[in-house]
């Protein structure tokens, strides 16, 4: 997707700001120009504050988006995944685990949780974070309670992992 998205936006670093934080957001691109988070108008004063862009820089990238039916099958069908609890999981009373790993190995989210699963504590939420848009993508797991610290050597273990908290 990024391959496609860099080749129209590229010569426009402006415009490649706003696509990225489309994306990042889960905003989609409505078919009447107007960008949404899920039913919810967003200004493009707002999403151009956010991306650090003039607002005219968000509707010149609508417009490409629109124009080429491949972007245009993309930003609109983008849609937010809810809300990720991790800053709130202690007022809750669940527990985090975030995890650091090497982008493009396989296996880390089955690892991982099967890890959490013979402690017999539920999932509420994974969060996986993507190399494109994180220096450094985390993958946060939100448990139904805390987790043992000492876990986190078996985490550790995993391959690729290169840290772990736990809180």
């Amino acid at each position: 997707m990024w391959d496609r998205i860099k080749h129209n936006f590229e010569k426009f670093p402006a415009r490649m700001s706003v696509a990225r934080k489309i994306v990042e957001l889960g905003l989609r691109v409505g078919e009447n120009g107007k960008i949404y988070c899920a039913d919810v108008e967003i200004s493009d004063l707002a999403l151009a504050r956010s991306a650090g862009v003039d607002r005219r820089s968000i509707k010149a990238t609508v417009d490409v988006i629109l124009e080429d039916d491949q972007l245009s099958d993309i930003f609109k069908n983008i849609f937010p995944a809810g809300a990720l609890l991790k800053k709130v999981a202690g007022n809750l009373g669940f527990g985090v685990v975030e995890i650091e790993a090497q982008a493009g190995n396989p296996g880390i989210l089955a690892r991982a949780t099967e890890l959490i699963s013979k402690e017999k504590i539920s999932i509420r939420q994974a969060h996986a974070g993507d190399p494109e848009f994180e220096e450094k993508p985390r993958l946060t797991i939100i448990t139904e309670k805390p987790m043992k610290g000492e876990l986190i050597n078996e985490f550790l273990k995993i391959p690729g992992v290169k840290r772990v908290s736990i809180y």
